[in-house]
């Protein structure tokens, strides 16, 4: 069956990032009123703007997956356990080393790190792995564990690794950030796909409804681009060499990452679709939840807010850049075939 045609907002996504980041920064250099505006539309501490445009992306990836998909995905345990082990045993410890290596003297910009580090993008990652032509279904089932795994897991880790750095962590701040950044969209997408179809019918639903929200998850991304880029605008742009300094560690746990999680998949001799999807859950971070935990913890102006943004300014693109490398090398999977 042939692809289809990419849109205008898909073939040139890079560029529209690029842009959408620009803007960003620029508001919050010249414009910092809107930064601090948007941080005060929250709702019991968590971030309205964020909330809103998160849920817009992962809904879309959420509602075009059949539940066949997803059986069938459950069937493949080990890529799961993989990403479980990596995002929940070997990167937190890993990001810590990283974070107290090159950030030595500074709490603040390490607790910001480390909290990038305690968690796996559970809403933006879909849109990567959409785009990297992964096996969402398999990429669901992983992100949905991982989430569950987040309300457990996330506070109680977050207070050892910050408690080495003498840092507190909010354990009940985490864990309603979970609940509205991930299960919440989870959830609706998943009931209104089922109320949809029954109502439209499956043609409108992937003629029409799919097609049109993606579009709307797309410019979801662009504007969440945006929204978090204006919260330290001014710093970053005054302050290169402290965003370079902030960004060392994040670089290298990305690349240890992507590193463990696709050599493994290759040597397990998974098929491409998996492998991207282990390789791209097992590396990401969970940007939302740490600036808006970061920020309610030292301020929107803090050290730690400071260092949780410059995570998406690494992540975006080392993401897109992932799925480009992703695509290129797909023929190398699985390595032997059957």
């Amino acid at each position: 069956m042939a692809e289809k045609k990419l849109g205008i907002f898909e073939k040139y996504l890079t560029l529209w990032i690029a842009i959408c980041i620009a803007i960003g920064l620029l508001l919050g250099r010249f414009l910092p009123s809107f930064g601090q505006y948007l941080d005060f539309l929250k709702f019991a501490q968590l971030s309205i703007p964020i909330g809103i445009c998160l849920f817009f992306m992962m809904c879309p990836t959420v509602v075009g997956i059949a539940f066949s998909d997803v059986k069938m995905a459950v069937k493949k345990p080990k890529p799961m356990l993989l990403t479980i082990i990596a995002n929940w045993i070997i990167a937190p410890p890993i990001m810590t080393l990283y974070a107290n290596l090159i950030l030595r003297g500074n709490p603040q910009y390490i607790a910001g790190v480390i909290l990038l580090g305690m968690s796996p993008c559970t809403a933006m990652v879909m849109r990567w792995i959409m785009l990297a032509k992964g096996d969402l279904a398999q990429g669901l089932i992983n992100t949905a564990i991982n989430a569950l795994l987040m309300l457990l897991l996330y506070a109680p880790l977050s207070a050892f690794y910050l408690g080495v750095s003498g840092i507190s962590v909010p354990w009940d701040l985490i864990a309603m950030s979970v609940i509205f950044f991930i299960a919440f969209p989870v959830l609706l997408g998943a009931v209104s796909r089922r109320l949809l179809i029954r109502g439209k019918g499956k043609n409108w639903f992937d003629s029409v409804y799919l097609e049109t929200v993606r579009k709307i998850s797309i410019i979801a991304l662009l504007i969440t681009l945006v929204v978090m880029f204006s919260f330290q605008g001014e710093i970053i742009l005054n302050n290169p060499s402290l965003v370079a300094y902030l960004a060392a560690p994040n670089l290298l746990h990305y690349i240890t990452m992507i590193l463990i999680t696709y050599s493994i998949s290759w040597i397990s001799n998974w098929d491409y679709p998996t492998s991207i999807d282990t390789a791209l859950i097992g590396s990401s971070s969970h940007f939302e939840v740490a600036i808006a935990v970061a920020t309610t913890l030292y301020g929107l102006n803090s050290g730690a807010a400071l260092a949780t943004v410059i995570g998406p300014l690494m992540g975006v693109p080392l993401m897109l850049s992932l799925v480009k490398f992703g695509l290129r090398t797909r023929h190398l999977f699985p390595r032997k075939k059957n």
